[in-house]
């Protein structure tokens, strides 16, 4: 049978995970929101840079290998 003090043991270890478990989700939704920013502003820049292109314009595809230095 528990006694009083392990019940209120119990109790303040449930209570010290529940307040990390909510500090550690109110980072996390920190950084959700950095991200969704950061990929809203990204969304804006490429928008932008495919309305800088001429009218009729499709964008080249290159493979990221054509960049390569001749020694690799």
């Amino acid at each position: 049978m528990h006694t009083a003090n392990t019940t209120d043991a119990r109790l303040t270890e449930l209570e010290i995970k529940a307040s990390y478990a909510e500090e550690l989700l109110e980072q996390l939704n920190t950084t959700i929101y950095r991200q969704q920013q950061q990929i809203d502003r990204l969304l804006r820049e490429v928008t932008g840079l495919r309305e800088q292109l001429p009218e009729g314009t499709t964008p080249v595809l290159r493979s990221l290998r054509d960049d390569l230095p001749p020694h690799y």
